[in-house]
């Protein structure tokens, strides 16, 4: 039994409010309700599996593209001896029967190890473009000069490579020194 006279008791109207209710939806509305809900946290899942698949993708790309092109500079300091050693090829009196037996045995030797030079270079994506009889590409070639168009030759075709275009895998390391034909006129 309690006592009325205690003012910690209870008043015997407080216990009996009722609490204030949520108000009370249909089992409809409440479908609905997740409905819209978990299609919203579908759109939001598909969105952020995109975004990986993006982010793996570019990320496979890039690893890629580091791969290819890791040894550019490196490709590019190799290419100068390559042209070097083309030079002092050239540089070679041209072959003639009664030369020496020496620079006959020189003159292979250089072409051998460019040859072997080359084919290493070739397996490690570098590629030397020759430009000669090539319709000029500002992409790949650099105009050193113009010269009247020969006979049977169309203008704006390279007429002479003092160098030659080298890329590594497909990307241009230099772009090769050409002597382009021009119109008459």
């Amino acid at each position: 039994m309690t006592d009325t006279n205690d003012p910690n008791a209870p008043s015997p109207t407080a216990a009996q409010e009722p609490a204030p209710e949520a108000p009370v939806m249909s089992a409809e509305e409440r479908l609905v309700m997740l409905a819209q809900e978990m299609e919203a946290l579908r759109d939001k899942w598909l969105r952020s599996e995109a975004e990986m698949q993006n982010l793996r993708s570019r990320t496979q790309r890039e690893v890629a593209d580091a791969r290819a092109y890791a040894t550019q500079k490196f490709a590019s300091d190799v290419v100068e001896a390559a042209e070097n050693l083309r030079r002092g090829i050239e540089a070679l009196p041209p072959a003639a029967e009664d030369e020496p037996d020496l620079l006959t045995k020189l003159r292979a030797g250089f072409e051998g190890v460019e040859r072997s030079f080359l084919g290493i270079l070739e397996r490690n994506g570098v590629q030397r473009h020759d430009p000669k009889g090539q319709p000029f590409d500002p992409e790949k070639h650099q105009a050193m000069a113009e010269q009247p168009a020969p006979e049977g030759v169309a203008p704006g075709t390279v007429i002479h490579g003092w160098t030659s275009a080298w890329t590594l895998n497909g990307r241009l390391l230099k772009p090769a020194m050409v002597v382009v034909a021009k119109a008459e006129g």
